[in-house]
This record gives structure tokens, sequence and C-alpha cells, in this order.
């Protein structure tokens, strides 16, 4: 009986001590390190505020050519997609009938012509008797009035050979503006009337051309609000317009804006702007679709915060997270008016010399304490954690 209760108290022992090493042999976890983010530092910058714009090209002037008097069509001496020059004869309608016309008013100007000193004679010879009593008072009222019909016939007479003149003047079918002709709804041969509302051919001038975009009505209240509160300065190339293409290049030749429209689309709530470019080789044609970028103003105190570093909470906010001054992080609502590139334009939430997140965002969150290094530097190497002690 004592032998056993000596084994069983030595073999406790042992249970004991080897426990002991064993826990001997483990080491206290080491702490975990800061998560390392890095930071943009918020400061002003001068930023030039531009809004881009949808819209469509429009020619600078255009002529729908109609005829002013009616007949056949003989010749057309335009080619058509071809640039022609004011006063260019476009069409020739038959004159034959015009110019008849005009001999006959002609031949009926003439005979009133010529019958008028005679009858101006008699009335005056009819007026020296009238006074001497050698003729009645009707009779010389009767001399004058055929005097006074003769004049007005001659009257008439002109009017008749001027109108002649006129329509066969207007058989040459003219353009009125220089531009690019467009294609031709009649042929040689065809019947025309005067000022049919069927054009024959369409005149546009393309250099300069118009541009016409839209801008919300609200847009353009925000904008003068900030101008007017001294917030944004007036550029002085603040009428200077720049110009996209449909497939995203930019055109070579910078235009102006024109005017603004005074009425507000009540379907769009939409207010047009029209701007004009110099179009010398024209690249740009009547309808297509185009992007103008145009010069709101000069923030000479603009904050600009890092698109990476800007994201959105579950009910829409932009929102960016912040280090205080002890470097424990914060979230901030922002309030953005547009991206400038790759950054956003702040006008509430941030201040100058605040430490904005732009990368790590992922792995922090408010209230975390983080080490910052700034933006663009080279970053350092986590800390690797010390092997157990044997």
């Amino acid at each position: 009986m004592r032998f056993e209760s000596k084994t069983n108290g030595l073999t406790a022992f042992g249970l004991l001590g080897v426990t002991i090493v064993a826990l001997g042999c483990k080491s206290a976890p080491p702490p975990q390190p800061s998560p390392e983010v890095a930071v943009q530092i918020v400061a002003t910058e001068t930023a030039v505020l531009t809004t881009e714009l949808p819209g469509r090209t429009s020619p600078f002037l255009v002529a729908e050519i109609r005829p002013q008097v009616s007949g056949i069509i003989q010749k057309r001496l335009f080619q058509e997609g071809s640039d022609i020059q004011a006063g260019s004869v476009l069409y020739q309608i038959d004159p034959a009938p015009y110019q008849a016309a005009l001999d006959q008013a002609q031949a009926a100007m003439t005979a009133a012509e010529s019958s008028l000193p005679v009858i101006r004679s008699r009335a005056e010879r009819m007026k020296k008797l009238l006074e001497i009593h050698a003729v009645g008072q009707q009779d010389a009222e009767e001399a004058e009035a055929a005097h006074q019909r003769a004049m007005a016939s001659v009257a008439a007479a002109k009017g008749a050979l001027e109108s002649a003149k006129i329509n066969l003047a207007n058989t040459p079918i003219k353009t009125p503006i220089s531009g690019r002709t467009g294609m031709s709804s009649v042929t040689v041969g065809a019947l025309v009337a005067a000022y049919q509302p069927v054009a024959l051919a369409t005149v546009q001038q393309l250099d300069p051309i118009y541009v016409d975009v839209t801008q919300s009505s609200s847009d353009q209240l925000r904008m003068r609000r900030r101008l007017e509160s001294g917030r944004i300065k007036s550029g002085e190339s603040a009428r200077k317009v720049k110009l996209l293409l449909e497939d995203g290049t930019v055109y070579s030749h910078e235009g102006k804006l024109q005017f603004r429209d005074v009425t507000v689309d009540p379907a769009t709530g939409a207010v047009t702007l029209r701007m004009v470019f110099p179009n010398p080789k024209h690249l740009l044609l009547p309808g297509m679709f185009v992007r103008a970028i145009v010069e709101d103003g000069i923030d000479e105190k603009a904050i600009l915060a890092m698109q990476q570093g800007v994201t959105r909470d579950a009910k829409g906010n932009a929102t960016a997270l912040v280090l205080d001054p002890t470097g424990k992080v914060e979230q901030r609502i922002l309030t953005l008016d547009r991206a400038m590139g790759d950054k956003w334009l702040v006008t509430e939430g941030l201040s100058v010399g605040d430490r904005v997140i732009v990368e790590g965002v992922q792995k922090v969150r408010p209230g975390m304490i983080v080490k910052a290094v700034p933006f663009g530097s080279k970053p350092v190497e986590p800390a690797q954690p010390s092997a157990p002690k044997k």
C-alpha cells in the first residue's frame, strides 16, 4: 500500500511538471499593427469650371429655293452637293412666255404715251377757251377728265411693263446665299408653280456653323447665384467653347457662345444655347450630335477630392473617411458639385487641411486608429509576426 502511494505521488508530480514546461514554451501573441492608409491632404486649388452639354449642329444660313414664276424647267445649272456662290443660277425656266408678255407691255406703254400729248393739248385749249367763255364748263371738264384718264393709262402701262420685266428676270432661279446645295426635287422638263410649297433645292451655308445645345434652367440659376455671390469669377474666356465630336475626339477649332435663349421649354425645363464654330473643311454637317464644353467660371478656392476616396452610403449620400488629429477615422457626408477629371469638386463636408483616406478604405471603419502616409509615397511593409519561442 505504501509503495502504490509513492508511485501515484510521483506520477502526479511528473504530470504537473510536464504541464508547466509546456505552458512555459508558449508566448503571448504580438499586438496587431495599426492599418496603414494613404491620405490626401485637402488644399484649395484654382479650378476652371466647365459644363458638358449635348446638342446638334445646324447651318449658319439656309435658303429653300422656290420659283417666283410658273413655267417649265429648261435647264438645271448646278451639280447636287456642290459649293456655289450667292447669285449663281440654279434653274432656268422657259422665258419665252414672259418675253412675249414683256413685248406686249412695252407696246401698250408706247401706245399710251403716244396718245397722251394730244389729249393734254386739247385739255389745255379747252381751259383757255373756258376763260373767255368760248366753250361751256362741261366741255372743259370732259377734256380735263380725258387728260387724267390718259395719264392713268400711261401709269398702268408702266406698272405692267415693270411687272413683265420682273417676271422675265425671275425665270433664271438664283441662290441668295453662298453654300452647299442639296438634292434637287425636280428635273428638266418639270412644271413648277410660283411660290410652291415644295422647294426645288436647299442651299446651306456651313462655314461658320451653329451648334445648339440645351442646359437646364436650374443649372443656370445655380451658376448665376454663385457668380453673384462671388464664389466663382467669370474668366476672360467665358464665351469660348470647345467641342467633342460623336466619336469622342476634340474638334480642332474653338467656338464662341453667341447667346442664351430667353425662353424655357416647358416640356423639358431647358434653355437653348447657341454657339458659332468655324468649319473651313466642312467636317461638321447639319444634324450631327456633338457635346459642347462651356466655361462657367473660375473658382480660385476650389476643394477637390480624389474620386477613389469618395463612396456612397446606403442612402446614396456621398461620404469620405477622414482622419482626425489623433489618427482616428471618422466619416463625413459630402456635397459634390461636379466631376473634374479624376476628382470631385466638393462644396460642403471638407475643409483645408483635412486628411482624406484614398487608399485602404476597405480595411478601416469609423472609430479605428490607423497609420497615415501621404498618397503616392512608397508604402511601408507590414510588420511580420515574430516566431513563437520554443
